[in-house]
């Protein structure tokens, strides 16, 4: 051990500051959640734009999310085994690969094939956290993962009015090239000032495992994401249902019986583990529910009784101070959770984000309702997306925490799809018929507001009951 240890602080020695290791990895995970608005401003078009029907467009979507799904607990538990660092580097260059495919395609399976490899960057931010786990002190680690887990809402906060900026002044495959060029200069920046590894866990890949949690995943999310369109009871939407658990109890059955398991589920069942993660259900569908109904409300037709006939763009940038109060306010979410801990903070960010959708169901007559409101939820993120991998790392080993993280995010991306499937089938079903257009009702609305309040008090509730974590562990040959 002496001799590794040595290794590792004449490598640590040499690495460059830590504090712009931080900002590259934020950079990066800025990239990674800019890929699920990067389209957004592009839905109604795709049809047209890609000569395809639009149940085939919504693909162009769906992928992503799929992709994001299973591929973030895999590249977490790649990045402990071969170096974090790496699997960056290398989430990063199918970013770029990806986007430029999809750059230059004019059909739907060039796009639909581009925009699943930039789903799997979305494991950098996990892997970010178990970076910063790896090389920071304690005392700034806090604030460090703050600013990490806020990429997560702020990279597609302030992505949505650039990418509808261009969507409206340029040709629609700029966007795709805008993220090629985002992503080589995150790529770059990971070389020049991310360390090597210095932590990690020998064994071996479970490919069964990976395999079987991708099909058991895919057959649950794509119920999830698509029931509403194909129909909750319909054949296809219950055998893939019932498929995807089916694979997901014979994987959890067999993951527990194997060695070196793509995931240790008996680390996963620790109670803060497991109540954390079944929150972050709950935050994950918060947090998209915002995003898919209030761009709707604001964008409507007044004549429809539930919009402001507000543009594109206009919509977009009162949307985006959300991402930037996440942003602001990821130092303070440090400084708590340094001084009361994290379990606290995210029972405080779960009570703001159900203070903020009470707000918008009483007082939602103005345009700056809904900013207020998404200000509010952007508190609410910020503190409990801060929380949750806190309370992840004082729970599982050291060695474990690109896996564990992965997990969490995995749970989040559950809440972000069900989100998508759930609002998105309320608001369908509830709506009236306006000069020949389908336009959600006031009362839609209300529901979708009930629902995201019922989500977050569940996840108020979970929070309770996570138990008190031990101390972050630190690896001894990094420095303090």
């Amino acid at each position: 051990m002496g001799d590794r240890d040595d290794k590792a602080r004449k490598r640590l020695s040499r690495t460059p500051h830590r504090g712009l290791t931080v900002a590259v990895l934020a950079f990066a995970g800025l990239c990674s959640s800019f890929m699920f608005t990067l389209v957004v401003p592009l839905q109604a078009e795709l049809p047209t734009l890609l000569n395809a029907s639009r149940e085939d467009t919504t693909w162009v979507v769906t992928i992503t999310l799929l992709v994001a799904a299973v591929a973030t607990p895999i590249s977490g538990r790649l990045g402990d085994m071969y170096g974090k660092r790496r699997v960056v580097v290398v989430l990063m260059a199918l970013l770029i690969i990806g986007s430029v495919i999809a750059a230059m395609s004019g059909s739907i399976v060039g796009v639909i094939i581009g925009r699943a490899l930039q789903g799997g960057v979305t494991g950098v931010i996990p892997l970010g956290i178990a970076i910063m786990r790896d090389i920071l002190p304690t005392n700034r680690l806090g604030t460090a993962v703050a600013l990490m887990s806020a990429t997560m809402g702020v990279g597609g906060a302030l992505g949505m009015p650039l990418a509808a900026y261009l969507a409206i002044n340029a040709d629609w495959h700029s966007l795709f090239w805008l993220a090629a060029g985002l992503g080589i200069v995150g790529l770059i920046l990971v070389f020049l000032f991310v360390p090597e590894d210095v932590l990690l866990s020998p064994g071996r890949l479970d490919v069964p495992g990976a395999i079987g949690l991708a099909i058991g995943l895919t057959g649950l999310l794509l119920y999830v994401s698509r029931g509403a369109e194909w129909g909750w009871t319909s054949p296809v939407g219950l055998s893939l249902l019932i498929g995807g658990i089916l694979v997901l109890l014979i994987w959890g059955w067999y993951q527990l019986r194997t060695n070196d398991p793509l995931l240790d589920l008996r680390v996963a069942a620790r109670p803060a583990v497991l109540f954390t993660n079944i929150a972050a259900i709950g935050m994950g569908f918060a947090l998209f529910s915002s995003n898919v109904t209030f761009p709707q409300m604001l964008e409507l037709p007044v004549e429809s009784g539930s919009g402001f006939g507000l543009d594109m763009l206009t919509a977009a940038f009162i949307i985006m101070p959300a991402g930037l109060v996440m942003m602001v306010i990821s130092p303070l979410s440090g400084w708590l959770e340094r001084t009361v801990g994290p379990r606290p903070l995210f029972t405080v960010g779960a009570a703001a984000i159900v203070l903020a959708y009470v707000y918008v169901l009483i007082w939602s007559s103005e345009w700056w309702h809904i900013l207020v409101s998404n200000a509010i939820i952007g508190v609410g993120i910020g503190f409990t997306f801060a929380a949750m991998p806190m309370i992840i790392m004082r729970s599982v080993p050291a060695n474990e925490t690109g896996a564990s993280n992965g997990l969490n995010a995995l749970f989040r991306s559950v809440g972000t799809s069900s989100a998508s499937a759930v609002m998105g089938g309320v608001l369908a079903a509830m709506s009236v018929e306006i000069d020949g257009v389908a336009v959600p009702t006031r009362e839609a609305f209300d529901v979708c507001f009930w629902l995201a309040i019922i989500a977050g008090i569940v996840a108020l509730v979970l929070s309770l009951f996570i138990p008190k974590g031990r101390a972050i562990e630190r690896h001894p040959s990094l420095p303090s």
